[in-house]
């Protein structure tokens, strides 16, 4: 133990208690304010004062929840949405070197003898009044497209998966940094005593010809105190592991356990002084209430049928995308900030003709209708949701080339993200691509400026909501440039 430290482990009784002689008090005043927080919530939505555990906002806050759908993989943006019509003409042709321009590859193509341009076989629809060209394989989210934010000028440095994955959750390639998620939920603190804050699901995609790894690094809480880390739901079995009392240990005799323990733990923290044994006692007393309130959580029986004609069939199976989607927003409804969703198989080296139809399937009628159930409960301008990957995809095949089939490679110069409610511009379309899909010609949106204006939606400068760590104030989007894009919102 430092010096420091074990000082002030040996304060005199004198001290503490002149120091502490309002803490009674001050203790007493929270408690009352926490409460009267939960109470306006109900009664006022984002503006009825500070819920437990929030930092006070920079500015009023638009988001109250989000919904984040992160697609695994890189979805290929000029198979969905970015359509360049005019590379039929270059079908199978070479793509030019003042294009290319020497920008690095991976060592999955770097090693061809050619690039050979493949263009889109997927028809492509002008949708809504915005006109955004949307893929033929998203019917549903054609009908959608004036509630949806599209920015096309997405780019990052990172070219392999995991620390791409990395950079978009935690705005760095260096795993173990606080994600999003647990940004959020330091920030805007808890909506219900009775479920986490910030929750992580990952579906199970219909295709499984080539799964990526999802390391639970990437909803960590890092360096954050930990209450802010992802609880995992599983999509088969329990929702959480040991939710359910061990085969004869009655309710009163766990309750009575945890006492115990609890009492253990305010032993130690007497002694050392550790904030993480408080975090380990919130965090039991936490999970004590979910075992009655994730139950009701996670039963769908009391939906209507028309919630299921919404999402589609798919989302009455567990663990489906749309099953997830639906999930969450049976989550944000309850009071969950953040729900964080993995969907598995977008990485198409080869085979797009094989499986980014069935990608699309998983993920169109079930985002079409979270979308429209957020908006028909009055909950849309308050969710965010987001939908995205780590990078792009390359317009020259990788490996064998025909018209009827290809495969595309890793591309971070540029991609498609769209956001959809939380203050974000319906039927606004951002940022432009060359002919290629290969570099930007038209403001350019960098992963660390997409965080920035995620957190202004959430009340919060980039810069200004920080934590102290390591002798740093540290930040989700780091210490590089980074803004708000006001154009979105």
């Amino acid at each position: 133990m430092n010096p420091l430290g074990e000082l002030r482990l040996h304060l005199t009784r004198r001290h503490l208690l002149q120091s502490g002689s309002c803490l009674l008090g001050t203790a007493a005043l929270q408690s009352l304010l926490q409460e009267s927080a939960v109470a306006g919530d109900d009664a006022g939505g984002l503006s009825a004062g500070l819920f437990p555990g929030q930092r006070p906002t920079h500015f009023p806050a638009k988001v109250r929840q989000v919904i984040y759908l992160h697609m695994v993989g890189g979805p290929s943006q000029m198979d969905l949405f970015d359509y360049k019509p005019q590379m039929q003409d270059w079908y199978d042709r070479d793509l030019p070197e003042s294009v290319r321009n020497g920008q690095r590859l991976t060592t999955m193509t770097s090693g061809q003898s050619r690039f050979p341009i493949a263009p889109t076989m997927f028809g492509f629809r002008r949708s809504g009044d915005c006109g955004m060209w949307i893929t033929n394989l998203l019917p549903w989210l054609q009908k959608s497209a004036d509630d949806m934010c599209f920015v096309r000028s997405m780019n990052t440095e990172a070219i392999n998966h995991e620390p791409a994955i990395s950079l978009m959750q935690t705005g760095n390639q260096v795993t173990g940094r606080p994600c999003l998620g647990a940004w959020a939920s330091y920030g805007l603190g808890s909506l219900n005593r009775n479920l986490p804050s910030f929750v992580v699901m990952v579906a199970r995609p219909t295709n499984t010809e080539q799964v990526q790894a999802i390391s639970a690094r990437l909803w960590s809480s890092g360096y954050l105190p930990g209450e802010h880390a992802a609880t995992s739901f599983r999509t088969s079995g329990d929702p959480i592991l040991y939710i359910n009392d061990p085969a004869g240990v009655p309710r009163d005799i766990r309750r009575t356990t945890l006492d115990g323990v609890r009492r253990l733990n305010e032993l130690n923290y007497a002694k050392l002084g550790d904030p993480d044994i408080q975090t380990r006692i919130a965090q039991y007393e936490l999970a004590f209430r979910m075992q009655s309130s994730v139950p009701e959580l996670t039963d769908l029986a009391s939906e209507p049928e028309s919630t299921f004609r919404l999402y589609g069939d798919e989302s009455r199976k567990p663990g489906t995308l749309a099953n997830t989607m639906l999930l969450a927003r049976r989550m944000v409804e309850r009071g969950v900030r953040f729900v964080q969703i993995y969907h598995n198989n977008w990485d198409m080296h080869a085979n797009a003709a094989g499986r980014l139809p069935s990608q699309c399937r998983d993920l169109d009628q079930g985002a079409y209708g979270l979308i429209n159930d957020l908006k028909q409960r009055g909950m849309f301008d308050e969710t965010l949701i987001i939908w995205g990957g780590e990078f792009g995809r390359t317009i020259y095949s990788q490996g064998g080339l025909s018209k009827q089939n290809y495969g595309r490679d890793h591309h971070p110069r540029c991609f498609t993200m769209w956001m959809a409610g939380g203050g974000f511009r319906g039927g606004m379309i951002y940022g432009e691509t060359d002919d290629f899909s290969y570099n930007i010609v038209r403001d350019p949106v960098h992963v660390r400026d997409f965080h920035a204006t995620v957190l202004h939606q959430m009340g919060y400068e980039h810069e200004r909501l920080t934590f102290r760590y390591q002798g740093l104030d540290q930040r989700l989007t780091g210490v590089l440039p980074a803004r708000v894009i006001t154009d979105l919102i």
